[in-house]
């Protein structure tokens, strides 16, 4: 805490603990710019890459607007405007 406290960063010892013992959700650049500082050593040093869950190749696909899967037969329907008389 102290090493990151010269740095301008100030955690609590709750944040610095998930810090240490959790695999962190997200991360700020500052804090961990300061912890490759403190370490001495580079990303490639402290974050391994994984594939997202259910990532099936490493290829990306390419896909429209709105096709997202899930969505099944799923249509929006066409807004319609009532109680107007038409001239």
């Amino acid at each position: 805490m102290p090493l990151l406290q010269e740095r301008g960063i100030t955690l609590s010892s709750s944040q610095v603990y998930r810090l240490v013992v959790e695999r962190p959700e997200r991360l700020s650049l500052k804090i961990l710019m300061a912890l490759l500082d403190i370490l001495d050593c580079t990303m490639d040093d402290l974050i391994e890459p994984a594939a997202a869950a259910g990532a099936e190749s490493t290829t990306r696909t390419k896909k429209a607007v709105g096709a997202e899967t899930g969505v099944g037969g799923l249509r929006p329907k066409r807004a319609r405007i009532r109680g107007l008389e038409q001239s």
